[in-house]
């Protein structure tokens, strides 16, 4: 025992020689290398007081009291963009995004407002206001969330992928003139462009604002990107919100301009659409957007690509895995991105506060104007049209068309609208994506 712990002892005492010696010689020669290598502080002892100081300094409390604390914002783009938070900001205004994720909360939970959006974007919201911790920051979670598929629209196609293979066209071709209904509703896409313009944004800003009008939240993360960058938080954040917020903002809406013998109009039910017809569908819509829109194809491409899986019937997992596991996952995702935009420094300013405003009026003018479009139709149709399904023609599918159908039922209990709501609710996602084309080769 006496002899292995001598030998132990001799081999330390050589290693510990020839690392002294190496150090040695490279002190010699590269005396560059001793000045730059970091040096651990040296630990100073510390009283009781001084470190429950220390740790006091290092709380969420402290962030928010101590204005002047030097705390910076978190951007995904890296620490070249951040810069030092103002008192507002790391105080008030961060309390303020706090109350007001626990309202998106309520919302999702105690009143079922759309939580499988709401919930994603108010937790990421959530963390994205924690003092200190960089949540949403170039390594942090939310920022390289949002690096991965927000800022480089990956996350939006792979939306529109899932969208189509969720979606069924049966009741836009068993109704065609229904699409008039979603094209109709994109008035309030065309009329925030000119009001954004009329107070102040340029015409590119402009054209990436309007986009909310059409309640499609993958769109206008998709064409924001393209045209304003910087304002993609404030736009994408705008777009769920109204999304979400569907069955609050709607239906006061369409009650104001329909009567209640127009509320109560039951529609009849529609032919029986063939496969094939549902089959060469998503080809015929692709195929018109390259030879005519092509700044459109990426989304309508994704869309198309899995209606056609769905309805071809020979990829059933491949169909089922992007109505379930891919469009869940990626929800997560884009709800935890778009949230981290819910910080205080991001969100309570003066851009994102007209933007929001611009969006609520734009999706409202779209509403109406599809409740518009469908009375005119009503009165020159030999089938009678209920105006309620005009407001599903905004592009928050299935929510709006959902949101129809339980109006309806309000109004006349056992009057079915959702499948004929759906008519123009798939129709406004075709419409949105073709108007985001439009806006976008204007500018190519």
């Amino acid at each position: 025992m006496k002899l292995k712990q001598i030998f132990i002892s001799l081999l330390f005492a050589m290693i510990a020689l020839t690392s002294m010696s190496q150090a040695t010689g490279q002190d010699a020669t590269a005396p560059v290398v001793a000045e730059v290598s970091t040096e651990k502080k040296a630990y100073e002892p510390k009283t009781i007081a001084e470190l429950a100081t220390s740790f006091w300094q290092t709380t969420g409390i402290n962030a928010i009291f101590d204005v002047n604390d030097g705390e910076t914002t978190s951007e995904p783009k890296g620490h070249a963009y951040e810069r030092e938070m103002t008192w507002f900001e790391s105080s008030l205004g961060r309390i303020m995004m706090i109350l007001i994720v626990f309202l998106l909360f309520y919302l999702a939970i105690a009143k079922n407002f759309e939580p499988l959006l709401l919930i994603p974007i108010a937790f990421g919201g959530l963390l994205a206001n924690i003092p200190l911790a960089g949540m949403g920051g170039e390594h942090g979670m939310l920022g390289i969330i949002y690096n991965m598929g927000i800022a480089n629209e990956f996350f939006p196609l792979l939306i529109f992928m899932g969208v189509g293979a969720m979606t069924d066209f049966g009741p836009l071709l068993a109704n065609p003139k229904t699409a008039l209904l979603g094209g109709a509703a994109q008035f309030g896409i065309f009329g925030s462009l000119v009001g954004a313009v009329m107070i102040g944004f340029d015409l590119q800003s402009a054209s990436a604002i309007s986009i909310i009008g059409g309640a499609d939240g993958p769109t206008s993360i998709f064409i924001a990107n393209r045209l304003a960058p910087d304002m993609l938080g404030a736009i994408a954040v705008a777009a769920y919100s109204y999304m979400a917020l569907v069955p609050v903002i709607q239906p006061p809406i369409m009650r104001a301009l329909t009567s209640k013998a127009e509320r109560v109009i039951v529609m009849k039910t529609t032919r029986q659409v063939h496969r094939l017809e549902k089959l060469i569908f998503p080809i015929v819509v692709l195929v018109l957007s390259i030879l005519v829109l092509p700044e459109s194809t990426p989304l309508i491409g994704a869309f198309a690509f899995g209606n056609f899986a769905k309805e071809s019937g020979v990829v059933d997992r491949l169909s089922d895995t992007m109505q379930n596991a891919l469009i869940n996952i990626v929800t997560i995702f884009l709800g935890l991105g778009v949230g981290s935009k819910l910080a205080a420094d991001k969100f309570l300013v003066l851009e994102t506060m007209g933007i929001m405003i611009i969006g609520l009026i734009a999706f409202s003018a779209g509403t109406a104007a599809g409740v518009i479009m469908a009375k005119i139709m009503n009165r020159f149709s030999k089938e009678p049209i209920n105006p309620l399904i005009g407001a599903a023609g905004v592009s928050a599918v299935p929510m709006s068309a959902r949101v129809v159908s339980k109006v309806g039922s309000e109004e006349k209990p056992g009057n079915v609208l959702l499948m004929h709501a759906m008519g123009p609710n798939v129709a406004g996602v075709i419409g949105s994506a073709v108007a985001a084309g439009v806006l976008l080769s204007i500018f190519k």
